[in-house]
């Protein structure tokens, strides 16, 4: 039985708003030169780099089959995410986004349907990205923790196959963050309050506000506020090996058990990456004595996430930050949900 998808071609316009009033540059902030550092992506696994240009000009944009509206392509969202950075943040200095891609779907014209797969030409072809995660920088916003350079950082991810195309068009959904970017590493520094796992919206136009939206909500300077006080907490190398130890149990855990103990979204592959990087991490490796501190841990438990799917990966990010909060509440008052992973 053959399913055939409805494909329409891309249309990349988008509703551009009255830029807001001129803001000044944050001043709680210490604003730097950027540094010259290698570049490596914020997440790896199966993704591939790509350009704007090129999801605008190479991607056909899937439809909602039972009525055929086109949904919200890669490229508009973000569009539209830089549109509200430049209107929140416009004196400040704006890189263009960072784009990985993962999922690829191929297609072809209907004139090519009897053309065997290497004879097709160029453009008989047709593709596009199953899902993307992006990340746009602004550099004149930056921050120093632990002797690392952290960049205020936005992007989102969209995947398409958490949309029922196969359906009338509706409400469709995204996801959004507003952190810091570690340019040691690269790796994504993320709160919950700078983390929207599911924003609905129908149009560019209500995308676009309730981006903006959280990007008000977010707290920065309690975000960095936390982010520099997991310096003040180390880890013995025996309360690193019990937290490995109890990470890899958790997965196991009767459920009346682990409906008790906070969630632990990262699994065995990342807590053997961690693990591994504990000895070998070049930037977040254990001191001489074995000991190592809670921001060098959570560097560890972000650079295991890179190897997430983009799906995944910003809902185990901020998974991360909370369950790095959590150890040094632990080791603070012993009170904390976490002391669990530290018995």
């Amino acid at each position: 039985m053959e399913m055939e998808l409805t494909l329409a071609p891309a249309n990349n316009s988008i509703t551009i708003l009255e830029r807001l009033v001129e803001k000044k540059a944050p001043t709680f902030l210490e604003v730097k030169q950027p540094l010259v550092l290698p570049k490596l992506p914020f997440i790896e696994a199966n993704t591939e780099n790509v350009s704007l240009s090129h999801l605008k000009e190479n991607c056909i944009i899937p439809v909602f089959t039972k009525d055929n509206e086109i949904t919200i392509s890669h490229q508009q969202f973000i569009e539209t995410v830089l549109e509200a950075v430049s209107q929140v943040f416009g004196n400040e200095t704006i890189e263009s986004p960072e784009i990985r891609t993962s999922h690829l779907i191929r297609g072809r014209t209907p004139d090519a349907l009897h053309v065997p797969a290497k004879e097709l030409l160029d453009h008989q072809k047709t593709m596009y990205y199953e899902r993307m995660a992006f990340c746009i920088k602004i550099p004149s916003i930056a921050q120093d923790v632990g002797g690392n350079r952290l960049e205020l950082t936005i992007g989102g991810v969209r995947a398409y196959n958490q949309e029922n195309l196969y359906n009338k068009k509706t409400y469709e959904k995204f996801k959004f963050f507003i952190g810091f970017k570690n340019m040691v590493c690269c790796n994504l520094c993320i709160s919950t309050d700078g983390y929207q796992s599911e924003i609905k919206a129908i149009s560019n136009y209500d995308l676009l506000e309730k981006v903006k939206l959280t990007i008000q909500q977010y707290k920065m300077e309690e975000h960095v506020a936390t982010l520099k006080n997991l310096n003040n907490f180390q880890l013995s190398e025996r309360e690193f090996a019990q937290i490995i130890g109890k990470s890899k149990l958790y997965n196991y855990l009767p459920k009346n058990e682990k409906a008790h103990i906070p969630e632990l979204l990262l699994n065995d592959g990342h807590i053997n990456a961690v693990a591994k990087d504990y000895y070998n991490d070049e930037s977040f490796c254990r001191d001489t004595n074995g000991d190592i501190n809670l921001w060098k841990f959570y560097n560890l438990l972000t650079g295991s996430n890179k190897s997430s799917y983009i799906d995944t990966f910003l809902s185990r990010g901020v998974n991360a930050f909370d369950f790095s909060k959590g150890i040094s509440k632990a080791l603070s008052d012993g009170d904390s949900n976490y002391a669990w992973f530290l018995s």
